[in-house]
């Protein structure tokens, strides 16, 4: 057993760094949410446009992979996008049998928008805090996801992949700590 600063006996929800760590990202997804929703887009659904938008993945799998989700919830999620005009899915030229994602024009105009509109987010989330206590925490965090499993690349941040709420609203972000 790895010694730390938490004891068997003595570890409460209220106080435990898991529960810290969940309500923070369950305010910032609702924060987001809010933001976003004039574009007609959930929290959930921007990592999907960003992960385009940036070309960090092309195709369901690679969404997949990357935001840990399942290849279920990952397909729900793109029909979403697609009955909005956010992504158009096409079968790939070399191999009919990959189908490969692009933004629309919607998309791309909600990829430019989503940058002010995260910043705007993060730093509301942030008011009060120093620039040393924002470098900080993001130090702390970065060594937290660093202490995972695997590589140390907080890629999906050790967790299973998700399955997606059913239902289109209130949806959470994707656990891909390395993308918020």
């Amino acid at each position: 057993m790895i010694d730390g600063p938490y004891k068997t006996d003595e570890i409460q929800l209220t106080t435990s760094l898991g529960y810290y760590l969940t309500k923070a990202r369950n305010v910032l997804v609702e924060r987001t949410d809010r933001a976003v929703k004039p574009l007609g887009l959930t929290a959930q659904q921007i990592g999907v446009i960003l992960m385009l938008s940036s070309r960090r993945a092309s195709t369901p799998f690679e969404l997949s992979r990357a935001m840990s989700y399942d290849s279920g919830s990952m397909t729900r999620l793109l029909d979403r996008l697609e009955k909005k005009g956010f992504v158009v899915r096409t079968r790939s030229d070399a191999d009919r049998r990959m189908v490969k994602l692009e933004l629309t024009p919607q998309g791309h105009d909600a990829a430019r928008q989503l940058p002010s509109l995260g910043a705007a987010v993060l730093n509301e989330q942030l008011r009060g805090f120093s620039a040393d206590e924002h470098a900080t925490l993001i130090d702390l965090l970065a060594r937290f996801i660093a202490n995972g499993p695997g590589d140390g690349s907080g890629a999906g941040c050790g967790l299973e992949p998700q399955s997606e709420p059913q239902g289109e609203s209130p949806e959470e972000m994707s656990p891909d700590c390395d993308e918020q």
